[in-house]
């Protein structure tokens, strides 16, 4: 395969920009070949965005009604929407989602969605549900279950089995488009024991540990008013902190927290629009280190839109942050997705590197080089001027439409599904899980 006529980025961190035919051979970026040829004249040709953290079960949940008394804090919206929805859903509810959440994101230009889920009164079973969903779709996928007590201990055992029992399956299947990690929600709805048990799982499978850390001051008071130490140092204390785990948000991590997290080499996970739209704070990107990655928190897939909020909102902070940031955080995020699937090009279109890329209809008002280019990302570009979407070499979006299935029909069935699902909701009162270490 060809693609001929445009301009190529091969890389976003450092920002390289090449006038040259891009060819495709089994899968890969390749340096010569023949083939099919698709015309990208005057079109902009960037590496697939990577959503370093999400949870597709959201999706059905665009404009669900609400009754309850409105949530004054974060840990009331756990209580009073998300922990109720997630106990809502079905085997059928958790695929709408997946095909939703993955169409959205192939629409937006985002080829790979790493994915923590949760449905306590589903779990057999549900990463399959996920990964056929998504696989179905052509969407790269990093997936795990949210393991947490805050359901009892069956049901922890449940979550936990379910991390093993799919991870053991990818490593002896490797299917082509699909990872895991090993999944744990935060550290006020874990007991010792499960969060040990999270940990040693990540260490026997020789994978990492997808964690909610520090997302709201919550987590802080209950790790130090019952583990008498904050939530870095208790998962370093776990052995559930190294170069492999991803802690997503990290808003409220102090100065020692954000050096356990560094000699670590952990991986973090900034949800700028979540942050803000859950009122929990300011993440402090510019302590975090290098290994800071973008994700959306539910909040659909589109990565053009989360990387120029997550920037905008940095520049309040930091007046002298420079367009190339969103950059350099999705270049991490594909870093994350390469450790992950040990393919190490990931993320960028260099020779040999997997075929994960966006074609952009985008007519430059101005010149476009390597200098340039962040300057158009932040100012310019967005996902409405994704036309076409390859992953693995293969094209999954031609001329803005899925290749695979009829994206109308599959809204009009999620339409059917999500229904279901808010009536269940109904029957599901507010969550009565309260942290150990208390509310204040």
């Amino acid at each position: 395969m060809i693609l001929s006529g445009a301009t190529v980025v091969t890389s976003l961190d450092p920002v390289r920009v090449t006038e040259a035919d891009l060819h495709v051979v089994a899968g890969r970026v390749a340096d010569s070949g023949g083939g099919a040829r698709r015309d990208c004249s005057g079109c902009l040709v960037v590496p697939g965005n990577v959503c370093g953290h999400t949870h597709l079960y959201s999706a059905l949940a665009r404009g669900m009604p609400y009754d309850l008394a409105p949530p004054q804090d974060f840990l009331q919206i756990l209580q009073r929407i998300w922990w109720r929805l997630d106990r809502a859903l079905d085997e059928g509810a958790v695929r709408a989602s997946a095909l939703v959440g993955g169409m959205e994101a192939l629409l937006s230009g985002t080829t790979t969605l790493v994915d923590h889920h949760a449905s306590p009164n589903a779990i057999d079973g549900s990463l399959d549900v996920l990964e056929e969903a998504l696989r179905s779709l052509g969407v790269r996928s990093v997936l795990c279950y949210e393991t947490s007590d805050r359901d009892g201990p069956e049901r922890a055992r449940a979550g936990l089995a379910e991390n093993r029992r799919f991870a053991a399956r990818v490593r002896t299947e490797t299917p082509p488009l699909a990872r895991s990690l090993i999944g744990a929600h935060a550290s006020f709805t874990l007991g010792d024991e499960t969060l040990a048990a999270c940990a040693d799982a990540a260490r026997a499978l020789a994978t990492g540990l997808h964690v909610h850390a520090a997302e709201d001051a919550v987590d802080e008071r209950d790790a130090r008013a019952l583990h008498g130490r904050r939530v870095a140092e208790r998962l370093a204390e776990a052995g559930a902190l190294d170069d492999r785990t991803l802690l997503a948000h990290g808003v409220h991590l102090d100065d020692d927290e954000i050096a356990i997290v560094g000699e670590a080499g952990a991986w973090v996970a900034h949800n700028a629009r979540s942050n803000m739209n859950n009122a929990i704070g300011r993440a402090r990107i510019g302590a975090l280190g290098r290994r800071v990655a973008l994700g959306t928190d539910g909040i659909g897939a589109d990565m053009f839109e989360e990387s120029r909020t997550a920037y905008f909102r940095l520049r309040e902070d930091d007046p002298g942050a420079g367009a190339d940031w969103p950059l350099e955080r999705l270049a991490q995020g594909a870093s994350l997705a390469a450790s992950v699937f040990d393919e190490p090009a990931l993320g960028t279109l260099h020779v040999g590197a997997p075929a994960d890329l966006v074609v952009l209809d985008y007519a430059a008002p101005a010149p476009l080089d390597e200098r340039s280019f962040s300057g158009h990302w932040v100012f310019g570009l967005s996902s409405r001027a994704v036309r076409d979407v390859m992953v693995a070499g293969e094209w999954v979006v031609l001329d803005r439409r899925l290749t695979r299935v009829d994206e109308r029909e599959l809204a009009a069935a999620a339409r059917v599904a999500a229904a279901r699902l808010w009536e269940r909701m109904d029957g599901i009162g507010a969550h009565d899980f309260e942290p150990k270490g208390g509310r204040r």
